[in-house]
């Protein structure tokens, strides 16, 4: 399969962001909104750095690309890249409303509703083609979101705006493979830097002093945001958005293991039938790949 690495790389990436509880939970006595700066100002911070000191030469490449298209493309890149950058701010600051003011199970379920917004989005957008056993794993994917969101409509409908955010960046991705990665995720880094920075001075705590804070939120910053969405931008350059958008699920369903196992959450019948009904859903949408897959193995 010429695109097994693409597949990779999306597993790769969301099987790390299903782990993000491990890292986040020793923070829980800090505020939200601190880890989140605290997290996007370093990252903007390490790339910016990384791009100066060993991307120099592609960045000249970038930047006479960008030169040599058109205006109608350069107007077009710049409203793609700084509205990727928008929604990925968006993402996080509902993310984390949700999670304070709201519930938590309400940000778990935003990351089941978002492959099938993605699906739906790159259908109509992007002209991605379905087969109807695709169609079917959309259905059984949204009958297991009904099932865990059952009891609120309101998690739903905050769940939407999350899931929203996200499938639009991923989108928005799909425009960007013309340009070095790792470039380009610098750029949405630095612009989602400057949306938080002028919101620092009110929203933040005061500055945290221990070594805890500083040493898990530089895990987050490289292992949580910089490596998944250079693997996510990755997959997006070989596989179609709405392929990465069903392999997202994986996020949601280690995350909900780890709740189980680790942190010891109480599980009903719903839940695992609904977790169970996606996870069949993942393996249905991909089953073509899968069943190639090992025919070329055999």
């Amino acid at each position: 399969m010429n695109n097994l690495r693409h597949y990779l790389a999306a597993i790769l990436a969301f099987s790390l962001w299903g782990t993000f509880s491990l890292v986040l939970k020793p923070l829980h006595s800090y505020a939200s909104s601190d880890i989140l700066f605290y997290r996007v100002f370093s990252c903007a911070l390490i790339m910016s750095l990384v791009s100066i000191l060993f991307k120099r030469e592609k960045l000249k490449q970038n930047l006479n690309y960008f030169k040599s298209i058109s205006q109608k493309e350069k107007r077009k890149t710049i409203i793609v890249n700084v509205g990727s950058s928008i929604l990925l701010t968006a993402n996080w600051f509902s993310f984390i409303y949700v999670m304070n003011h709201v519930n938590v199970r309400a940000t778990s379920v935003a990351y089941l509703v978002c492959p099938i917004i993605t699906t739906i989005l790159a259908y109509f957008i992007l002209k991605d083609k379905l087969t109807k056993l695709q169609w079917l794993s959309v259905f059984l994917s949204f009958l297991g979101c009904l099932l865990l969101s059952y009891t609120s409509l309101s998690d739903m409908f905050y769940s939407s705006i999350i899931g929203f955010t996200y499938a639009m960046y991923l989108i928005c991705q799909t425009q960007n493979k013309q340009f070095d990665k790792f470039l380009v995720l610098n750029f949405h880094m630095i612009i989602a830097a400057l949306i938080l920075l002028p919101f620092f001075p009110s929203y933040s705590g005061p500055i945290p002093a221990e070594f805890k804070f500083y040493f898990f939120v530089e895990i987050i910053a490289v292992m949580y945001t910089i490596i998944p969405l250079l693997l996510n931008l990755f997959a997006l350059s070989g596989i179609a958005s709405s392929k990465v958008g069903m392999i997202l699920n994986i996020n949601p369903i280690i995350a909900f293991i780890l709740a189980s196992t680790v942190y010891n959450e109480p599980l009903n019948p719903i839940q695992i039938v609904s977790y169970a009904l996606i996870f069949v859903a993942v393996i249905v949408f991909n089953g073509k790949e899968i069943f190639r897959l090992k025919t070329e193995k055999l």
